[in-house]
């Protein structure tokens, strides 16, 4: 590994630590959305997730393998939702298809929040699988 691929998996490793930690601010508008060269920075501590083509949102998608696993994800997710006051649009397809989409509806584009939740996802699946 070249000293800037570990230089980046540290930076990625440290950003996912603080979005897990951090909680959500309460955002009404009159704040500008997110850069996507910030967004496509934040990206690099997330997994999996993607930046829309029109830089408004991050997505990701899960194939959670059967219904029953698909639903305990999306509750999962609710519950974090919840807890942060800050909620994705959520779809489950073909029974066990997860599309989970976050942006910040108020500023009609990517803010902090939506990576926070994104982080906090993740960290909830790491979990789960771990158990």
């Amino acid at each position: 590994m070249s000293v800037a691929t570990a230089n980046r998996s540290h930076t990625a490793a440290a950003d996912r630590t603080s979005l897990v930690a951090a909680r959500c601010e309460p955002c009404e508008g009159g704040i500008e959305p997110m850069h996507a060269a910030e967004a496509r920075d934040l990206l690099m501590s997330l997994d999996g997730w993607t930046l829309s083509s029109d830089g408004k949102a991050i997505e990701r998608l899960w194939n959670s393998g059967d219904f029953a696993r698909g639903m305990a994800l999306l509750d999962r997710i609710a519950t974090i939702a919840e807890a942060e006051q800050h909620h994705p649009d959520v779809h489950l397809t073909g029974y066990r298809h997860v599309h989970v989409e976050l942006t910040t509806h108020a500023i009609g584009g990517l803010s902090r929040n939506d990576f926070i939740v994104a982080a906090k996802i993740d960290e909830a699946e790491r979990q789960h699988a771990a158990a």
